[in-house]
């Protein structure tokens, strides 16, 4: 099988550009099944190693410090940073990735409002939309719209302020030509609000929104059963489902090092999980698996399959997995109990790296 094989990926500050490097590079073979190699390491890509590499990219790009997204800290989604940085690169690159995760069936632990992709699938953007991005912004523009008084004694003008780059003072943006001078009045107030929304979805992000659109696109442009899709469709797609199918997941399972499905351990195991509330089986898939997200094929189609396997005799010892292969690691507890509250304080303290 012809495949993309990323072989000279380094770990670390070099990932990102040398990932850049290998997809300029690739070209159409692209759309082939992605294959992943670390340099110095002899791991070979069942699934895992690609599962690394699109979390350790994805856990780059994301950061704060990189400057290319900002995360609502109350909804826990990432939007463009408007920045005069030039990263086109970079948001083409977070665009492919995502396509790619389709691609070759991951998901990634990464949110976005939805407006995001509608952009991706080139629907037009409103002010609702504006209620995903900027909650406190949406709220007061609905007051206006609504407020029976004065208009122009609140003192507003075609002209808004713009968080600056890293250090620097925040710009102040003209809405319309002039802005600074045209007063907010009940007769224009709908097109400040119209203007103001298209500042912050559209206008002050266009070069950072353009570039990530057209990284997908080198995927996805041609495909024409991908304009069928809705919105909310193409996010199961990336970020997966909420719907945990558990017995899905048992049945796919595979045993490792002495277990099987009639192991005294693996039987109290799926007695204690069958019996997990809704956030504890998603603190448990997200200690096992990196994500509380479900592929769109459900639990049964994880890539790689999910492992549990034997570690050691019965002991205190916390279960432990490999994110990166969906493996679970679980001594041979001789108590229910035990195990249940082995298990139970593991996945309670259970971290990602803030992309949830």
């Amino acid at each position: 099988m012809n495949v993309v094989c990323c072989t000279q990926v380094r770990r670390g500050e070099h990932l990102v550009h040398d990932t850049l490097l290998q997809i300029q590079n690739a070209g159409s073979a692209i759309r082939r099944p992605l294959k992943v190699q670390f340099i110095g390491e002899e791991g070979v890509d069942e699934g895992g190693v690609q599962k690394e590499f699109f979390q350790l990219l994805m856990r780059e790009l994301f950061d704060a410090n990189f400057g290319m997204f900002r995360m609502d800290p109350e909804l826990r989604t990432f939007w463009f940073r408007a920045s005069s940085l030039d990263l086109a690169m970079e948001f083409e690159l977070v665009g492919l990735l995502l396509a790619l995760a389709i691609y070759n069936n991951h998901i990634l632990e990464v949110s976005f409002p939805m407006v995001v992709y509608k952009m991706l699938m080139g629907r037009d953007v409103g002010f609702e939309d504006l209620k995903d991005v900027s909650p406190d912004v949406y709220s007061s523009l609905k007051k206006l719209l609504a407020y029976e008084g004065d208009v122009s004694e609140l003192g507003l003008i075609f002209q808004v302020e713009q968080e600056a780059d890293f250090g620097e003072p925040n710009l102040v943006v003209d809405l319309i030509p002039n802005g600074g001078d045209v007063p907010v009045t009940a007769e224009n107030r709908k097109q400040y609000v119209t203007a103001y929304m298209q500042h912050l979805l559209v206008k002050s992000v266009k070069r950072q929104s353009q570039a990530f659109c057209k990284g997908f696109k080198k995927l996805w442009s041609k495909d024409l059963v991908f304009k069928l899709f809705q919105p909310e469709e193409l996010e199961c797609l990336i970020c997966g489902s909420t719907e945990l199918d558990f017995a899905a997941l048992e049945s796919a399972v595979h045993y490792e090092d002495g277990f099987d499905d009639k192991s005294q351990v693996v039987t109290w195991f799926w007695e204690v999980v069958h019996c997990f509330s809704e956030e504890q089986k998603k603190r448990l898939l997200f200690f096992v698996t990196g994500s509380d997200r479900v592929p769109i094929k459900g639990l049964a189609s994880l890539q790689p399959p999910f492992v549990i396997s034997r570690n050691g005799p019965s002991s205190n010892r916390l279960p432990t997995a490999h994110t990166c292969f969906n493996h679970l690691l679980l001594p041979a507890y001789d108590d229910k109990a035990i195990l249940q509250n082995r298990l139970e304080t593991a996945i309670n303290n259970a971290e990602g790296f803030g992309l949830r």
